[in-house]
């Protein structure tokens, strides 16, 4: 998008992304970076604030007393300082300020803005939210959620006595498992599309024989590579908290793969400039565009890592096995996928004795 507007500065960064700065008006020498380019909704408060000297921040504007802005506005004030502290992702807290943001600008039917009404309201006003964002059932639910954790934070401080969300039940009953598991016939469409030699078959690859998280795809490389008795392990700490260390041999189709690209940069998979993805997001974005090429659209990147643990539990791998390679910390979270190859060995097993009777 380009515009014009006094003191505004679009400058490249060294890994090829733009970014934004503003010369404060009378002040050339002064530039403030404002972190959204134009086009977003809060770019004009952010430039306006830059070009008077100072930084807006979305969070910190004026809001009526014990509404559901100040409210909002507490409780995120709050989240940032759990982050600062390392008890919070970062991620956790934008997807969180995020649902706020568009609860408080949702409109009732009189056209007032629902920030601005007051944080004691009944369930209904939330259950109206959740019901206009039927057709996205899971942010829906999602927005039910964060709700109830606001209130639960507000009763614990005594701001107020009830939970006005606490009731209200999700609107996506149906448990679908998560993300669907990629089976043979859906790698096989993807690396006809996309043959060794593609960023897109690197990904794949690294994700199937790692069982790495999206997160961590985007910047594991040769720095992680590590020589044990003349075999090549990956060893790393997943950056997801709570995550234990992984250290896994690399099989031969994973070493192939990341040997067979042209361009090598700080981490194996890299976009088109040479650099690596600068979020889990962009990384998913990508991951999404490869996939619809290939004609797999309900398919992502954490259908392969489930894909993987499935495997090893139907190959009689222990759950610490799993967890290993999974980067689990609890065997209750790698019985998910042993439980059910676990009762089809008893099922077949049970089967094979009755086939053992005399009819």
């Amino acid at each position: 998008m380009h515009v014009k507007l006094p003191g505004l500065l679009r400058e490249t960064h060294r890994n090829g992304t733009a970014r934004w700065r503003v010369r404060v008006a009378g002040d050339k020498k002064t530039r403030i970076s404002i972190p959204v380019a134009p086009g977003h909704p809060d770019f004009l408060q952010h430039y306006h604030a830059a070009r008077a000297g100072e930084t807006w921040d979305p969070d910190k504007t004026t809001a009526i007393d014990r509404s559901l802005d100040w409210l909002m506005g507490r409780y995120l004030d709050y989240l940032q300082k759990m982050v600062k502290a390392g008890q919070m992702s970062d991620a956790t807290l934008r997807q969180r300020r995020s649902v706020l943001r568009r609860l408080c600008d949702h409109l009732d039917r009189e056209g007032t803005r629902y920030g601005e009404c007051d944080m004691n309201a009944p369930p209904s006003a939330f259950l109206a939210v959740r019901d206009a964002w039927a057709d996205r059932p899971g942010a829906a639910d999602n927005l039910i959620k964060t709700v109830r954790a606001v209130y639960q934070w507000a009763i614990e401080r005594d701001e107020i006595g009830h939970n006005p969300a606490a009731g209200i039940s999700p609107i996506n009953r149906r448990k679908t498992g998560g993300a669907t598991p990629w089976t043979p016939a859906d790698l096989e469409a993807f690396k006809k599309v996309h043959p060794i030699g593609t960023t897109a078959y690197l990904w794949l690859t690294l994700q199937a024989f790692t069982a790495c998280r999206v997160g961590d795809a985007l910047w594991l490389g040769r720095s992680q590579e590590v020589l044990h008795n003349g075999q090549t392990y990956l060893e790393w700490q997943p950056r997801k908290k709570g995550s234990a260390y992984v250290s896994i041999p690399m099989l031969p189709p994973l070493f192939r793969a990341t040997r067979s690209v042209d361009v090598i940069g700080k981490a194996y998979i890299l976009t088109s400039r040479g650099t690596p993805y600068a979020s889990p997001d962009s990384l998913r974005n990508q991951v999404r565009k490869w996939c619809d090429d290939a004609g797999l659209p309900d398919r992502s990147s954490h259908g392969i890592r489930k894909a993987t643990a499935e495997m090893m539990a139907e190959a009689g791998c222990t759950q610490h096995q799993i967890m290993a390679v999974m980067a689990h910390t609890q065997a209750k979270t790698s019985e998910i996928y042993t439980r059910g190859a676990q009762r089809r060995k008893l099922a077949e097993d049970g089967m094979a004795a009755i086939a053992q009777l005399k009819w």
